[in-house]
Formats: C-alpha cells, structure tokens, sequence
C-alpha cells in the first residue's frame, strides 16, 4: 500500500517521516471554507474531509490518502493562520494568560472507501499560555513570522518555549499531527 500525505505542512512531513514509513507528500488544492454553524473540532474535520475528496478522484488501487486540518479555539472563536503582523499580534493577545484547544483532524482515504468518506479522527490538546507581554509578542512574530501557522504560533518555537505553562494532550497534535493516532490507524490497516 503506498501512503500519501495531502499535506504542504513541513512539521506534517517531519512527523510522519518520524513513523519510520515509507510515504509521499503532496501537495492538494481545496477549498477550506466551512459552514458557519460548524464549532471547534468540527472545523478542522470538515476540512480535512474536503482535502481528501479533492484529491480523491486521482486516487489509484493500493494508495492511502491522509490528509489533515489543524485550528486553534479560543473563547468560542477559531483561530486560523494570520494575514499579517496586526492579526498575529491580536491573536497571541487573544491566548495569553488563558487556556485554549488545539483540534486536528486526520483524514484516512483509500479508492474503496471514497464512497464512505474513509476515517475521519480528530483529536484535542489543551494548551496554557502565562500572560505574554507586548514585548514578547512582537519578538516572536518579527524574528518567526508565524503566518503559516493556526493560531499565530509553533509550539516547537520560542513562543512556545517562553510562553507555554501547561499542557494536557498530544504535543504533537499542537504542532499539527497526532501522530499517535495516525499510528494506531496505519496498524489498524495492517501497515505497520
């Protein structure tokens, strides 16, 4: 069975090459909006749906899709990736001090199963920042730029490193790959 990652993610690719399997990377144009009245982690879920069907016509016998969606929720708001320095800023303004959720959902997607929308997991991480000084935020965003990044930040940087005081769930699933989900799937599948 050949695996491959619908992903342009490089900390995506560094954790599943960290699975010591043999994969593919893609990369999958799709749509990412979603409905209105979807909440926290049935955002990311939809998504990564909507990445695996993208791709799903192109999909031959003995390929595995998996593709996946991260957002950060706090107070009942998502989270996405910043557009520039000022919806950076107020997004880190927005988690300091306070505890938000991480959601990533993984999407498994094999020709047989285009029918059923395949397995669909999602998990969740609750992360705590202490209160971060304006200082400390514009540092980050000038010397990390973290515009790729939901919620305006890498746990494996130095935001994260200052900044974060607790953690309860998958780290892994912060930097946007449960990977021990993904695990448990890919030995569910008899790939492992």
């Amino acid at each position: 069975m050949e695996i491959i990652l619908g992903s342009q993610s490089p900390r995506r690719r560094e954790l599943m090459a960290g699975l010591d399997l043999p994969f593919t990377a893609i990369s999958i144009e799709a749509d990412e909006s979603f409905p209105a009245n979807l909440q926290a982690g049935d955002i990311p879920y939809y998504i990564s749906r909507a990445k695996a069907h993208a791709y799903a016509p192109k999909l031959t016998e003995n390929q595995l899709l998996i593709t996946a969606d991260t957002i950060v929720w706090c107070d009942d708001q998502m989270l996405g990736k910043p557009h520039n320095e000022a919806e950076a800023f107020a997004m880190l303004r927005s988690l300091s001090g306070k505890t938000h959720q991480v959601f990533t959902a993984v999407t498994f997607l094999t020709p047989s199963e285009r029918g059923t929308g395949g397995v669909n997991l999602v998990d969740r991480t609750d992360v705590t920042f202490k209160e971060l000084s304006d200082a400390e935020i514009n540092y980050y965003i000038d010397h990390y730029k973290p515009f790729d990044k939901a919620g305006a930040y890498g746990i494996q940087e130095w935001i994260g490193y200052i900044g974060c005081t607790a953690l309860n769930g998958s780290y892994f699933n912060v930097m946007g790959f449960p990977v021990h989900l993904v695990y448990a799937e890919l030995k569910k599948r008899g790939l492992l």
